[in-house]
């Protein structure tokens, strides 16, 4: 996105990305933003279109699978996007300060977070170290996903990304607001390894074409 353009709407940056990463898919990559101008543009300030909180997976980057650059997106990762408080400020920061109004959960197959969670859990056995820490975080996903029956790998990451994109706005007042006022949607993907494309999970954004309301007759 150019320095020169509006800040998209929600619908319009997630617009965005899919055409970014169907470039990225098709090996058409533009590579915008990335030169010494679009540098020197950014020193000033910073207006992100989009928010991407994804897992730390190093073939999982986000301005590469999505073909952005410099200032584009507002990237947020931990193991398997696993939420701590210092994940919530940093959203809050981005949403609040910044204005960005989309938030992406991203998820991905194959995820070694999840992995970990589920032999922990079959097993009996936690892991050592602050892994334990991620693990923990992940386990309602896990639980969740198995109590709905579903008992593969990237059935439990599509699950996990869902719940994790639910309770955003659910544990911080601020998302919350931002969602309520209509200044913030929150989408859930996942992203493929295979190919690099991503796909829509879920989505707080509304569909252009849901019916209106009939209006009353006086």
């Amino acid at each position: 996105m150019s320095t020169t353009d509006e800040m998209p709407d929600a619908a319009g940056s997630l617009a965005e990305l899919m055409a970014g990463n169907r470039r990225f898919v098709l090996d058409d990559a533009a590579h915008p933003n990335q030169d010494v101008h679009r540098r020197s543009t950014l020193t000033g300030g910073q207006r992100p279109f989009a928010l991407i909180f994804g897992c730390a997976d190093s073939r999982v980057a986000a301005e590469i699978i999505f073909d952005q650059g410099l200032g584009d997106l507002f990237v947020v990762r931990t193991a398997g996007h696993a939420v701590d408080n210092a994940v919530l400020g940093s959203i809050e920061f981005g949403v609040e300060v910044l204005g960005i109004p989309l938030v992406v959960v991203l998820g991905h197959d194959s995820c070694g977070a999840v992995k970990a969670t589920m032999e922990a859990h079959d097993s009996g056995q936690m892991p050592s170290g602050y892994l334990r820490t991620v693990v923990e975080m992940l386990s309602s996903s896990v639980i969740n996903a198995r109590r709905h029956g579903h008992g593969e790998i990237n059935e439990i990451v599509a699950e996990h990304s869902v719940q994790v994109a639910q309770e955003l706005p659910e544990r911080s007042s601020v998302i919350g607001r931002r969602v309520a006022e209509g200044k913030l949607a929150i989408v859930a993907l996942e992203y493929a390894l295979s190919d690099g494309a991503v796909q829509v999970l879920s989505s707080t954004i509304p569909t252009p074409d849901a019916p209106a309301p009939d209006p009353q007759v006086a």
